[in-house]
């Protein structure tokens, strides 16, 4: 078992909060850039999985995923696995307040074995009693990602549910079991994640009434082939259209909306995410939303030891505008933040690569699918891939994109250098954690 000291002074510390799509490709690409002798990656996360974020909707039918532990993941790697939820980041003390999610042991989803173990993972930063523990770093990656958001409509957060992670998607896939034929199911919400809970939803339970109420026009922001499909499809699977209707309450058994009340024996709710609240408790410039002001390597504004990334940061895309919530946003934000990190520590030039869109992917059950072709800035080109043709597509891309957190020892080349930049000192009569 290893405890904080282990590290040494001489090595810099770098922890990376949040291991969904983002964090954990940051890691893995961090491991690739970095020796080993001259960085201490620690990546927190509370649960021992990687969660395929994308994929909640098909979670929430009763499809099973292939688990992912990320003991496998990172196995050889020297990234350390650290299985605990944040609580708290002191941005100018530079460190992480963390829960251990539970004790480490042998056979704990906490168990830790240290870096010269066979599996590369191990506890860093701190003593092994679980409980409060700070963590200190020189360079902190957040990537702590977004939770739902009701919107402050009334009853949505009592009644509703989430399929934003997968505790929600695994007790929506416990109440959906239990509904009996001819049931009412509302979706609220016409974006992705709405379309796709819906299709998923009627193509799994043909014997559902499934509902869709959206606030503008169905798929308004698609060009007009795929708008035309998408209504083709919804149609198909039987699904009902409100669109241009806004929900303002729900209740146990019904929805509430601008044109009447829709009776609903569940109600899903995906109308947006809001990022994770702990950014905006800290010191780091934040948007009114909670979002980490970064520049274009993914830096905080304020706190340049910081670096956020996914659906914690708010980065300008093309034209200025802020990069939408999304793991097409997330997964090339990792990429420049790794690559400035480890250019910052190595002396050498940062690369930037501007961050833009090239389609929204969006799965229509299991047989059919939409490819929206996009301009940089995300706005609809005419051209639209749909049909088998597009599902097809939309599951390489959810494959790709697991597959990069899964291999990070493969999807990047080995080009590690040598650091310059050398850790803040500690006061040699300061641990480097301490548990509460």
């Amino acid at each position: 078992m290893q405890h904080g000291n282990a590290h040494g002074h001489g090595q810099h510390r770098i922890v990376v909060i949040g291991a969904g799509y983002a964090g954990a490709i940051a890691a893995g690409r961090l491991a690739r850039r970095l020796r080993r002798e001259d960085v201490a990656i620690t990546l927190v996360n509370a649960e021992p999985d990687f969660v395929e974020r994308v994929r909640m909707h098909q979670l929430a039918v009763g499809q099973e995923l292939r688990p992912r532990p990320f003991s496998e993941m990172f196995a050889g790697t020297g990234v350390w696995l650290r299985l605990a939820r944040v609580t708290a980041v002191d941005a100018d003390g530079r460190t992480v307040s963390i829960t251990e999610a539970e004790p480490d042991g042998p056979n704990g989803p906490g168990a830790s074995n240290g870096p010269g173990a066979s599996n590369g993972l191990g506890s860093s930063g701190a003593s092994s009693n679980s409980g409060a523990v700070e963590l200190p770093y020189d360079t902190l990656v957040y990537a702590l990602g977004s939770t739902w958001s009701a919107h402050d409509v009334p009853g949505a957060a009592e009644h509703a549910h989430d399929i934003a992670g997968r505790p929600g998607a695994l007790r929506l896939r416990e109440r959906l079991a239990a509904l009996g034929a001819g049931q009412p199911v509302v979706v609220v919400g016409g974006g992705l994640t709405g379309l796709e809970a819906a299709t998923e939803i009627a193509e799994a339970r043909p014997d559902l009434e499934v509902t869709l109420a959206a606030r503008g026009a169905l798929g308004d922001w698609l060009s007009p082939k795929g708008a035309r499909h998408l209504r083709k499809v919804m149609a198909g699977l039987g699904i009902t259209v409100h669109g241009n209707t806004t929900v303002t309450g729900v209740g146990a058994d019904h929805v509430t909306t601008t044109a009447g009340e829709l009776p609903a024996s569940v109600t899903i709710w995906t109308t947006g995410f809001a990022a994770h609240p702990i950014a905006q408790a800290t010191t780091l410039k934040t948007d009114a939303t909670g979002r980490i002001e970064v520049d274009g390597t993914m830096r905080s504004l304020s706190h340049p030891d910081v670096y956020a990334i996914g659906d914690a940061a708010l980065a300008q895309g093309p034209g200025g505008k802020p990069l939408r919530m999304s793991c097409a946003s997330g997964v090339p934000m990792a990429w420049q933040a790794a690559d400035a990190i480890a250019a910052r520590l190595t002396g050498t030039k940062s690369p930037t690569v501007p961050l833009r869109y090239f389609n929204q992917c969006i799965s229509l059950g299991r047989k059919e699918g939409l490819i929206q072709y996009v301009t940089a800035d995300d706005r609809a080109r005419t051209a639209a891939l749909t049909g088998r043709l597009a599902a097809f597509y939309k599951e390489l891309v959810c494959k790709g994109a697991a597959w990069g957190v899964a291999n990070p020892t493969l999807a990047v080349p080995t080009r590690r250098r040598p650091t310059v930049v050398r850790p803040t000192p500690v006061p040699t009569s300061a641990p480097e954690a301490t548990t509460a």
